[in-house]
């Protein structure tokens, strides 16, 4: 399992290292000066130029990837260029909100789609199948700020029970950070859930045909015991590869579920400080999310591990 567990480790040195090199060469590359930003139109280019030496801009571009490679290893990611606070502080308090959100609506992607997969596999060709993968159908093609809308005029404009906007964290009252995020969640998580529905139908249906099932059956098993014990195990397994690139697309993704709602997540944190120019925001987002995905998939593959053994023994 150590074995295992250190190979897993060592592929997630890749998965940080390229996404944060390309964002650096990109955004140094890319037209746009963060000074010119900062001090506005009427600037003169000697207080930019000044600026610009003051945030270490003026530095060959070398110099400037061994100043940051240092910094990203010591995990001193700098200041933003206009919060002007260290990015080490500001970040935790965005990327809560998008975790919160994401968490909820992997949940329930996760729960509502592996129920509904394996109520539609043990009542094949049934109207209940065909209705349940009608369902997911619908799901999977509903785009999620059309579904984002829709939820905000039928729960926040008409009944009421969810504000239309906005955010509230969960030390002014978890019941109120709750209902701010819900309907994000709810927007992000039905898309996601009609995929694990599918994959989890298809995954029962094979298993429940598998000779070991047949033979718990007739040695006089409870079928729940049959389905609930051997059947779902097995069959979670290609689940979980879904559910985790449902993991992935939820942190990365959630950009216009953040616009929408008015949410101060990690997403629009980025695109504003993509607009802006601010290096160390960007790069220090970049980081935190290629981070989360990585340990993310380590988890992934340890559960794979947990429900397949073949996998650590290969």
């Amino acid at each position: 399992m150590l074995r295992f567990l250190g190979q897993r480790l060592l592929l997630m040195i890749p998965t940080v290292v390229v996404p944060l090199v390309l964002v650096f060469l990109l955004l140094r590359l890319a037209p746009g000066d963060p000074a010119a930003q900062i001090l506005g139109d009427q600037a003169t280019p000697e207080q930019v130029a000044t600026l610009r030496a003051e945030m270490g801009l003026d530095l060959p571009l070398p110099v400037q990837f061994v100043l940051w490679t240092k910094n990203v290893v010591t995990l001193k990611l700098g200041t933003s260029f206009f919060f002007k606070q260290p990015v080490v502080d500001l970040l935790p308090q965005y990327a809560l909100v998008t975790l919160q959100t994401a968490l909820a609506a992997l949940f329930l992607a996760v729960a509502l789609g592996s129920l509904l997969g394996v109520i539609a596999a043990i009542n094949r060709d049934t109207i209940i199948d065909r209705g349940l993968v009608g369902i997911a159908v619908l799901g999977i093609s509903l785009p999620e700020f059309w579904l984002a809308l829709l939820l905000i005029f039928l729960f926040a404009v008409t009944l009421k029970w969810f504000p239309v906007s906005g955010y509230i964290p969960p030390t002014d009252g978890l019941l109120a950070s709750a209902a701010t995020i819900a309907l994000p969640a709810l927007a992000l998580g039905i898309r996601q859930s009609a995929l694990i529905t599918r994959m989890m139908r298809s995954s029962m249906l094979d298993v429940l045909g598998e000779p070991y099932i047949v033979t718990a059956r007739a040695q006089g098993l409870p079928e729940a015991v049959v389905i609930g014990r051997y059947a779902v195990r097995t069959a979670a397994i290609p689940v979980v590869t879904v559910a985790g690139l449902s993991a992935s697309y939820l942190l990365s993704g959630a950009v216009s579920i953040e616009l929408i709602f008015s949410l101060p997540g990690l997403g629009k944190l980025l695109i504003d400080a993509v607009a802006r120019r601010d290096y160390p925001v960007v790069e220090g987002a970049v980081l935190l999310i290629a981070l989360t995905l990585a340990a993310l998939n380590l988890v992934i593959d340890i559960i794979y591990a947990l429900l397949d053994p073949r996998v650590r023994l290969g």
